[in-house]
């Protein structure tokens, strides 16, 4: 089992490196991270989430207990993005507790390989389109902090200071930062 990195970590501001593709060993290391990703009820993670700072990510936007189809995506880029930019509240696994205004493009396409080492690309709205943009965020060394609207920042810090003193644990978000 992987431990979820929490903010403020220097591993989640580090600009990760690209994996080898084919590197049989991304099987194993994201099985692990989908893993956390569930038990902590996310809907995405990404390697430097768990420590690592190798550009993978692992996304399921539709999953329950039943049905668990988790997107492994190998050094993924963001190739387009469009439509009016839209905000919305969005939490994070590495920063427990809180969930924060960020303003994103609707759509999102993002250009990858799967773990065969074949390259796709997937487009999507909605969460899906989101949680793209949040997890490569991450890659990049940028966090839920520089991702959030800027008059919601200070708020922010000040709520995930309360939230961490008083035990928040991945995948809660109890208390939500308003613009």
């Amino acid at each position: 089992m992987l431990k979820v990195v929490q903010s403020p970590d220097p591993t989640l501001r580090t600009v990760c490196e690209p994996c080898v593709v084919g590197d049989k060993s991304l099987r194993r290391l994201s099985a692990q991270m989908a893993s956390t990703m569930y038990r902590n009820n996310g809907v995405g993670i990404a390697a430097p989430q768990v420590g690592v700072t190798k550009r993978l990510i692992v996304v399921d936007c539709d999953w329950d207990e039943s049905q668990r189809d988790p997107i492994v995506l190998v050094n993924p880029e963001l190739v387009d993005t469009w439509g009016d930019p839209v905000v919305e509240s969005e939490g994070c696994l590495s920063v427990p507790g809180v969930s924060a205004p960020v303003e994103r493009a609707p759509w999102a396409r993002v250009r990858y390989y799967d773990l065969d080492g074949e390259q796709w690309e997937i487009e999507s709205d909605g969460l899906l389109g989101r949680c793209l943009q949040h997890e490569i965020d991450h890659l990049n060394g940028i966090t839920l902090f520089e991702s959030c609207v800027p008059s919601a920042r200070v708020q922010l810090l000040s709520a995930y200071e309360r939230a961490r003193a008083e035990g928040a644990l991945p995948g809660q978000t109890a208390i939500e930062v308003a613009v």
